[in-house]
């Protein structure tokens, strides 16, 4: 029987952040970002594990992390890069994982994934043939600078999406997109996309923001706020 695992690469240090600790240990609503993260996978009944995925030096993981979920497993075994990090992520957990196994990449840094989203992305790519992962329509006209920050030019955002996570694929094809991408994929999806193959794009939402500046605390707070977890 097909499972699902997820991995959530941790390993990073935030730097965009300007804060003593890596974003995913920064507050939100009392609780840590990757708090927020393990809680909405622990409570969705489809999930058989969680890899939370750190670097080998990691100074403030806490062992009140690892009692958060009893699918929760920690690995010190981060990359230099997201993709570095996810694919030791999936070489440790090999001999837990079936090839047809699918597996759903979440950033650390995204803590308003909502339960309803969730199984909305699990509900429709159960069978799918390649996978795919959350993604929003762009709303916003978008502009292309020049050296000195002037508009260069405006790009049409027909047909454009910006992707989110969850990215949800099968072990066995994501571990090789990974192994054979040419350089580091910015995310999963386009290490699959090199493999000739094309991810469905499921809607997600605004609150499922990734946390990078500052100031997305605060939004993401009356985000949550607004529409409680």
């Amino acid at each position: 029987m097909t499972r699902f695992h997820v991995i959530i690469p941790a390993a990073g240090s935030g730097s965009r952040m300007g804060a003593e600790a890596p974003k995913q240990y920064l507050s939100l609503n009392g609780k840590s970002l990757i708090q927020h993260v393990i809680k909405v996978f622990d409570q969705a009944t489809k999930i058989n594990n969680i890899h939370i995925v750190l670097s080998e030096g990691d100074a403030h993981w806490r062992s009140t992390y690892l009692n958060l979920s009893s699918k929760a497993q920690v690995h010190y075994c981060g990359g230099d890069t997201r993709s570095a990090t996810v694919l030791n992520g999936l070489h440790a957990i090999e001999a837990q994982v079936e090839a047809e196994d699918w597996i759903l990449v979440h950033d650390a840094a995204r803590p308003g994934l909502s339960n309803l989203l969730l199984n909305q992305l699990l509900s429709t790519l159960e069978h799918d043939a390649v996978g795919g992962l959350l993604a929003l329509p762009l709303a916003d006209t978008l502009k292309r600078a020049d050296n000195e920050q002037r508009v260069a030019e405006t790009l049409p955002r027909t047909d454009l999406w910006q992707a989110q996570t969850p990215q949800m694929f099968r072990y066995a094809t994501l571990k090789k997109a990974l192994t054979t991408f040419n350089g580091s994929a910015t995310d999963e999806a386009e290490a699959i996309e090199a493999l000739g193959l094309k991810p469905k794009l499921v809607t997600g939402e605004l609150r499922n923001l990734k946390v990078t500046y500052p100031q997305d605390l605060a939004v993401l707070s009356a985000l949550l706020n607004t529409n409680s977890l």
